[in-house]
């Protein structure tokens, strides 16, 4: 079983590593599915809108909603995220890899891309996810003690990306 995560400080800090580390691993040639996060600011408002690409091509959906700069809590849409993850099911049969950008509070209940997390596992294609400090202990509960924290460098992260999806790094 081959299930890594990274976790590093700073909001979007992960969003933004995981992006590029997709974009190199699919330029090398290994097959993704998954996940990256483009957070973006729009002026005038305090909270960025999130925007979710579905790996390798597509499509780009819209995950937050706009409640307005008052609103408080959750603005996740959690129906535009299981969407997503229809749409990356779809394409595991054919992957090395699945990259999903964030375990988050869907994924510490079980839902969102956690029962596309283990089926990955149990079919023999790792994972390589990206938690925050916060949702942290729950991603400990679910991997079991059993993922292996990466490095914030990008070149060691797409190294393991390679070795553990078929392809030997350069």
């Amino acid at each position: 079983m081959h299930l890594a995560y990274i976790s590093l400080p700073g909001r979007g800090a992960n969003d933004r590593f995981l992006a590029v580390v997709a974009e190199q691993a699919l330029a090398v040639g290994l097959r993704l599915a998954g996940t990256v996060q483009v957070n973006i600011q729009r002026e005038g408002r305090i909270k960025c809108d999130m925007d979710l690409r579905v790996l390798p091509d597509g499509p780009v959906l819209r995950i937050s909603e706009d409640r307005g700069n008052g609103a408080r809590g959750c603005r996740l849409d959690a129906g535009v995220l299981e969407a997503a993850v229809v749409g990356v099911t779809a394409a595991l049969p054919t992957t090395d890899l699945l990259l999903v950008n964030k375990f988050g509070k869907q994924e510490a209940e079980g839902r969102g891309f956690a029962p596309l997390i283990a089926e990955a596992l149990s079919r023999g294609i790792p994972v390589l996810v990206g938690v925050n400090g916060l949702n942290l202990p729950a991603f400990q509960e679910f991997s079991d003690g059993l993922a292996t924290p990466l490095p914030a460098d990008e070149a060691l992260v797409l190294d393991w990306c390679q070795e553990v999806g078929g392809l030997h790094p350069a």
